[in-house]
């Protein structure tokens, strides 16, 4: 078995599409959010350790194969600051898994992130990253692609994300490369929920929110084959039939929560809905006492599982 080093761990989704191979575990787990870190232990076995990772110490880490890790986003996504390194919040974390991985030098490091992470800053903050990787060992032997799970991962959500393997070792490298496009046979239909009633605080009502909401709603959502959102102002319909991009604000009064129409009205997606569009499995549990806002947020800031998985799952076959 792979030994897995999972950083900025979140919910799991990259554990998990390393998981599925059959072939690793993880043995070590970091994730600051203590939300997060809940619902990632309602899932597996592993115990996270929820310090800062500032705070965390390279010998307290065990022996490890493969680092993985989707440091956070917000410096460098389009709906976030786009300050990158000079976030002060966030900016710097990814040099913490460089302070691991420059002394450790796992034999594989999986990177995920948001597509603008390419093109920040001109372009510097990319190569910096890689020039990071390169003075770590793992020069000439670094892939990267920007993937779409709607081609990628038989996923129905435009979601466009920047994926980095590095080897240490050459022949590792050369064996390895990114998966292929397929055809996207899931639809909407089969992720969510539209044959039965959900929890009516998931509904849209005359009067339940201020202005003229539910009336514009119901004037412009008159296809039940796509999703919609809300966009503060108006709303947008969604032509392609793709769940758009899920992002970590959707509990925030309701901004970007995507909309279904079903025969019982219309209603923005449930939290363990937003996992599916993820294409987290069904047997995935969210915690019962935690308020929708968190599992939105948990949902917007994690992966698309089944990309990863086949990322994985090509890892594998060129360390075997």
């Amino acid at each position: 078995m792979y030994k897995i080093c999972s950083l900025f761990a979140g919910v799991g989704g990259i554990d998990l599409g390393f998981l599925q191979t059959n072939e690793c575990e993880v043995i070590y787990a970091n994730e600051f959010d203590k939300y997060a870190v809940e619902t990632y232990e309602n899932n597996f076995k592993t115990k996270v350790d929820c310090r800062d990772i500032h705070d965390v110490k390279l010998n307290e880490i065990p022996d490890f194969d493969i680092m993985i890790g989707g440091f956070p986003c917000t410096s460098f996504s389009v709906a976030g600051y786009r300050k990158g390194f000079e976030d002060n919040r966030t900016g710097d974390l990814f040099f913490e898994m460089e302070r691991i991985f420059k002394v450790r030098k796992p034999r594989v490091i999986f990177l995920e992130n948001v597509k603008n992470l390419v093109g920040h800053n001109n372009g510097k903050t990319f190569r910096t990253i890689i020039e990071k990787l390169e003075e770590a060992g793992y020069k000439d032997k670094i892939r990267y692609q920007v993937m779409n799970a709607c081609e990628y991962g038989d996923i129905p959500q435009n979601r466009e994300r920047i994926y980095i393997v590095a080897f240490r070792e050459k022949k590792d490298y050369d064996r390895f490369q990114m998966p292929l496009p397929i055809p996207l046979d899931n639809n909407i239909y089969k992720i969510f929920n539209f044959e039965t009633k959900v929890s009516e605080r998931y509904y849209y009502t005359p009067g339940k929110y201020k202005g003229n909401i539910y009336k514009l709603l119901e004037e412009s959502m008159d296809d039940d084959s796509t999703v919609y959102q809300w966009r503060r102002k108006y709303v947008r319909k969604n032509q392609n039939n793709l769940v758009p991009t899920l992002t970590a604000n959707m509990g925030e009064g309701g901004h970007n929560v995507p909309l279904i129409k079903t025969q019982y009205g219309i209603r923005k997606l449930t939290p363990i809905e937003c996992f599916y569009a993820q294409g987290y499995p069904k047997e995935y549990k969210l915690p019962t006492n935690m308020s929708d806002a968190r599992l939105y947020k948990q949902a917007g800031n994690s992966v698309v599982v089944p990309v990863i998985n086949r990322i994985a799952i090509n890892i594998i076959k060129s360390l075997k």
